[in-house]
């Protein structure tokens, strides 16, 4: 392959997708030219989530296959939290990270709601909280190395 074929074009390399080819690419020697987003300039959206651990899920999973009792359906939600909250909680554990810094609109953020946890915690399970969730999630991310030079420390 001579060094002009080797030379690749990815638009949208800030993507989820998009930066898995991107490393997909680069790993196999090619030379990738991108166009990419300002992270400063991206909002984060005005929502409202349910949040939990896969591994809490994954858990749940088989606490409720092993209690002949349990039936139903399960509410596996750690915590509710706003996008706005996300951020925070990063900007906490990772100051030097790139990180939005408005929300989508200038509309009042969209409320939180209440989600039981009573029956899943039934089963016995112990939710991971939603800081533990994103420090676990960076760290792992970090080990992969999709994060570039210091900024997740």
């Amino acid at each position: 392959m001579s060094k002009a074929a080797k030379t690749v074009c990815v638009t949208g390399a800030s993507g989820y997708i998009a930066s898995w080819i991107v490393k997909f690419l680069l790993q196999r020697g090619y030379t990738v030219k991108a166009s990419i987003r300002d992270p400063d300039a991206e909002p984060y959206p005005n929502a409202t989530f349910g949040w939990v651990n896969v591994k809490d899920v994954a858990t749940a999973h088989i606490l409720a296959f092993e209690n002949p009792s349990a039936n139903g359906r399960y509410l596996l939600v750690e915590s509710v939290a706003h996008y706005s909250e996300i951020v925070k909680i990063l900007h906490e554990l990772y100051p030097a990270l790139p990180l939005p810094e408005k929300c989508a609109d200038d509309k009042p953020f969209v409320p939180k709601y209440q989600v039981s946890k009573e029956k899943a915690k039934s089963l016995g399970i112990e939710f991971t909280s939603l800081k533990e969730s994103i420090k676990e999630t960076v760290e792992s991310l970090k080990e992969k190395n999709f994060f570039g030079g210091s900024s997740a420390k």
